[in-house]
């Protein structure tokens, strides 16, 4: 059985991918280490929340104002690379308003030293 979904106007079809392209855009400042780009896609007023355990309802992260991001994108130094892949998200546009969740698998590579054994 498929299911059905609501139709979608020209507008919201464009509202969607605008802010598909704003989620694509979050990944690839990280990926380039460029905290001063993300932050830079944030409002100033920003609520910045973040799960880290999908079996948890509780926020490992809840930040707020642009300005508060700064040492979270910073922090990505610490990785020798970086890949993040977008996944699915859903989207409810209300107005000029939206909320939505978008999934992010997010790989961190981190070199060690050569040492005994290895």
């Amino acid at each position: 059985m498929m299911s059905t979904h609501a139709p979608v106007t020209p507008a919201q079809a464009a509202d969607r991918l605008a802010l598909r392209e704003l989620v694509d855009a979050y990944a690839h400042c990280a990926d380039r280490r460029d905290a001063k780009g993300q932050m830079a896609l944030f409002t100033g007023d920003t609520r910045f929340v973040v799960y880290m355990d999908a079996r948890d309802p509780k926020t490992t992260q809840e930040l707020q104002g642009r300005q508060s991001l700064a040492p979270v994108f910073d922090a990505l130094n610490a990785y020798a690379a970086t890949t993040h892949f977008n996944g699915q998200s859903t989207v409810t546009l209300d107005g000029d308003r939206a909320t939505g969740v978008t999934y992010c698998l997010a790989h961190h590579v981190t070199e060690v030293e050569a040492g005994p054994g290895r």
